[in-house]
């Protein structure tokens, strides 16, 4: 056969072969910007509804300190509504990620609103939680909704429960790259799914500018010196790392360790109203409000002061004992308050600035408790600057490996472990 004429054959095969790839390229790409589209401004649109209406409770609140007093009485109705109703979605997150490792059934969307709602009881009536389990469960269950509606085969299933995990991440911090890294990587420890990587990032876009769209903002924070670079920084960042790993580990294991002791109650709606009676005690004995609810204006303040070395102590034991008990909320929001006000109280032994051992802090806590370190690099990154870059990066890794394999999160798998001593894809039970 002539070379002429091979030649022809094999650019007509290749130009076929271009166009069908390019096809199915360009639809894949045009079916995911329409769900990534639809899904955040939904989930962009709910959260800025909920950071407005957590706004209202904390505000009120503290305006109203007498309703602490009635904080079992606000864990029983928790307790009921989801014992009526609820049953299906109380795993919370840990239902979320056991959904993305073996498909079984659509996320109830009954999740959202009571969530919610538990949320908005948790902080009215003083209980110390954060705002991203709730997010994330609210993107979860209105994605998951899509999966039904459209009749998605089980891989568009999960890549639409990553879109959902990732916008609702995205838009209750204002974080777009860290909550599209964080539905990629939170599911399964060391691995990522590529598959879903552009409707996680477009969805996680999409959702922050939906949420901000309806004039809500987001507390801003700033690091306002970062040394150079030097060996001497550079072990001081990797030794706070260690210690914000064994804090993240700490915290892992005080939650879980809470919540089995109350799993002695076999009524569960008991032992949230149990739980408000401690906590109760607690705030009283303590006589001080710093400590209870997202407890932001402490974060704050830790930026630019040194907190006293017990500080983080009690908000871990307050957070470990509101969630642990059956109270709704997330752990991000206090884990960053606990990695804030420790890495200002390492400044009294660190020749580090105040800020920098504080923003480390904040978000190397967070990456050790859910085995999230690049999420949590890259809302370093987005909340503080590239300058302090290196330094997020060192605490975050670091206290990753040091914070072992048991996070916040127990449906979490293991895809690549942190050490040798433990097989690939087992549970973190």
């Amino acid at each position: 056969m002539p070379v002429k004429k091979l030649t022809e054959e094999f650019l007509l095969s290749f130009s076929l072969l271009l166009k069908q790839d390019f096809g199915r390229v360009f639809l894949n790409i045009l079916k995911w910007l329409f769900f990534s589209v639809m899904i955040g401004c939904i989930v962009g649109s709910a959260s800025a509804l909920f950071l407005v209406t957590l706004n209202w409770a904390t505000n009120y609140r503290e305006s109203h300190l007498w309703m602490i007093s009635i904080l079992p009485i606000a864990g029983l109705v928790i307790g009921l509504a989801y014992q009526y109703w609820g049953k299906e979605v109380v795993k919370g997150n840990n239902l979320l990620i056991e959904e993305l490792q073996s498909p079984k059934k659509i996320i109830p969307l009954v999740m959202a609103p009571l969530i919610f709602a538990g949320t908005i009881i948790t902080h009215l009536f003083g209980g110390s939680a954060g705002r991203e389990g709730t997010a994330v469960q609210i993107g979860g269950a209105f994605a998951d909704q899509f999966t039904k509606l459209f009749k998605l085969n089980p891989n568009d299933r999960k890549i639409i429960l990553i879109s959902g995990i990732s916008a609702g991440f995205a838009s209750v911090f204002g974080t777009p790259l860290a909550g599209a890294v964080f539905g990629l990587e939170v599911f399964v420890v060391g691995s990522l799914m590529y598959s879903a990587i552009l409707p996680s990032f477009i969805t996680a876009i999409i959702a922050d500018y939906a949420c901000k769209a309806w004039g809500v903002g987001h507390t801003q924070y700033s690091i306002s010196a970062v040394p150079e670079m030097n060996t001497i920084s550079l072990l001081l960042s990797m030794t706070a790392g260690i210690l914000f790993g064994l804090t993240a580990r700490s915290f892992s294991a005080l939650n879980h360790s809470i919540s089995n002791l109350f799993s002695i109650i076999k009524y569960p709606p008991l032992r949230p109203l149990f739980g408000g009676i401690l906590l109760i005690a607690m705030i009283y004995l303590i006589d001080n409000t710093r400590f209870i609810g997202l407890g932001i204006p402490v974060i704050s303040e830790s930026f630019m002061k040194q907190e006293p070395y017990y500080t983080f102590a009690i908000k871990l034991f307050l957070t470990a004992l509101t969630l642990g008990c059956g109270f709704k909320g997330g752990e991000v929001t206090p884990l960053f308050f606990i990695g804030a006000t420790l890495g200002s109280f390492l400044s009294v032994f660190m020749p580090l600035p105040v800020g920098l051992l504080a923003g480390m802090g904040f978000v190397a806590v967070f990456s050790g408790a859910a085995n999230t370190p690049l999420a949590c690099i890259f809302m370093g990154v987005e909340l503080f600057g590239t300058d302090s870059g290196v330094y997020i990066a060192l605490a975050c890794i670091t206290a990753y490996l040091f914070s072992g394999h048991k996070g916040i999160y127990k449906s979490q798998m293991i895809g690549s472990p942190k050490h040798l001593f433990l097989k690939r894809h087992q549970f973190l039970r």
